[in-house]
């Protein structure tokens, strides 16, 4: 479907946040607006379909090892299969030009149990155009066949959104309209995402659905949104943790949502609040490197305004009746455990006072949930208390895993965002001491925070131009 060149300008506008209306969209309306892949049944047999797949894998000796986001595509590509679809399935693997999907191909053939043949030099960088042996091989393709695209990634192209400013849109528009055109016109004209992680702003996975007659959310990603995404709008405890402040924002939007009662946070959040929380008693915090101005160009520092945005969350929540659980010790880089930061210092986690104060409100929350009547009570755990990857800096994390099992065996259904949360859960605890896990941290993060997920803004204005 043809994309003139102001409605491109406006397409990368909206990706990039210019449109109001597109941010503060809920995610329940997003999902409402865009179709699933049942809406694409009626397609005929020998029908082309790009399948923007979750191809960030690293898959094992045998299968069930590191293949996990691969397994959850297999429901959609036998969907297509059935239905005689020619399914083409690009995506990319880690962040560097230089990866390759030979493994991830091999994979996902074992787990659907038919060829997947890795299209090697598909797209030319230099004109921006796809290249013959694409569409040859798509020609060729028999109905069912499914054919997989090398690293997306390895293209200019699919990064040049990464950096890019509302107002670089108009000279935007010219490269990557040029792609979703090409992408219509050479390879397939239907789309659907069954990528949960791909919350970046690659061009795969932003651009190429502006051209496409027909766009679907996967059988997969349209269950986890549908779901477990949507139950975790409805937490009353939120444990928050992280290095990166900008946290602070995913936080603040889930609080406003109005049914958190009960934050745990660590980390640089936490020493965001615990500085808010001293300044608004009068009293002060040492927040160590965080806070040194030599530092700031260190992920780990700790803006002046964030400390302003920590105080006013504090201000604000406890008027609502919210409570916020701050560690009230930390283990310093030197492996001790203190009540206090150095002006030297740096905290890797939680102390051992904090993780007895996290179980002491844990059973605080589970006793106050069983007195409440209303709907089963839901808790939300995104990010670890430290660098765990190191043993001497594991404890607090370790701990906590623990919280887990104790939530959900009191009726409380616990939900774990995926990424450093998930492995945690891996290495300390069971999959069943959970409700659920999700398989891509950073897009559960947006999806529940402060602003959409790339991809959902795609989708939907690609639904919505085609209605």
């Amino acid at each position: 479907m043809p994309v003139s060149m102001p409605n491109m300008v406006e397409w990368i506008r909206t990706l990039l946040g210019a449109d109001p209306a597109a941010q503060s969209r809920p995610l329940e309306k997003y999902l409402e607006g865009i179709p699933r892949i049942e809406t694409l049944a009626s397609l005929p047999s020998g029908t082309p379909v790009l399948v923007r797949g979750d191809l960030d894998a690293k898959p094992g000796a045998k299968v069930g090892e590191g293949d996990i986001r691969l397994r959850s595509m297999v429901e959609t590509i036998r969907f297509g299969q059935q239905h005689g679809w020619k399914q083409v399935v690009f995506g990319h693997i880690g962040r560097k030009p230089e990866g390759s999907l030979k493994a991830v191909a091999k994979r996902l053939a074992e787990l659907i149990g038919s060829e997947v043949p890795l299209v090697d030099d598909w797209y030319d960088d230099a004109t921006g155009t796809i290249r013959e042996s694409l569409v040859q091989c798509v020609a060729a393709m028999k109905p069912g066949a499914v054919v997989m695209l090398e690293n997306t990634r390895k293209y200019k192209i699919e990064r040049v959104l990464w950096d890019a400013r509302p107002d670089q849109a108009a000279e935007l528009a010219d490269k990557t309209g040029k792609l979703a055109h090409e992408f219509a016109e050479k390879v397939a004209q239907f789309y659907v995402n069954e990528a949960l992680s791909a919350g970046s702003l690659d061009s795969s996975t932003t651009v190429v659905p502006a051209a496409m007659k027909q766009v679907a959310l996967g059988k997969y990603v349209a269950h986890e949104f549908d779901g477990p995404m949507r139950r975790c709008l409805a937490s009353q405890l939120v444990v928050f943790s992280g290095l990166k402040t900008d946290k602070l924002d995913d936080l603040e939007a889930m609080i406003n949502r109005g049914t958190v009662r009960w934050v745990f946070t660590a980390g640089s959040l936490a020493m965001a609040l615990k500085k808010a929380d001293a300044e608004l008693n009068g009293q002060s915090f040492s927040m160590g490197l965080a806070e040194d101005p030599a530092h700031a160009e260190k992920p780990y520092y700790i803006a002046r305004e964030r400390i302003e945005q920590a105080k006013k969350m504090l201000q604000e929540g406890r008027a609502k009746g919210i409570e916020f659980v701050l560690p009230v010790d930390f283990v310093l880089q030197d492996g001790r455990a203190s009540e206090t930061i150095g002006p030297g210092d740096q905290q890797f986690d939680i102390g051992p006072k904090s993780s007895e104060l996290f179980s002491t409100k844990i059973g605080e929350f589970i006793t106050k949930s069983k007195q409440a009547s209303g709907s089963k009570p839901a808790a939300f755990h995104n990010g670890v208390f430290g660098m765990f990857e190191d043993p001497r800096f594991a404890e607090g994390t370790k701990r906590f895993v623990g919280e887990f099992k104790r939530m959900t065996d009191a009726g409380v259904d616990v939900y774990v965002g995926g990424g450093e949360g998930g492995t945690a859960l891996e290495l300390y605890g069971q999959p069943g001491w959970v409700t659920h896990c999700f398989t891509a941290g950073g897009t559960v993060l947006n999806a529940l925070g402060s602003a959409p997920v790339p991809y959902l803004v795609a989708l939907y204005q690609a639904a919505h131009r085609a209605s």
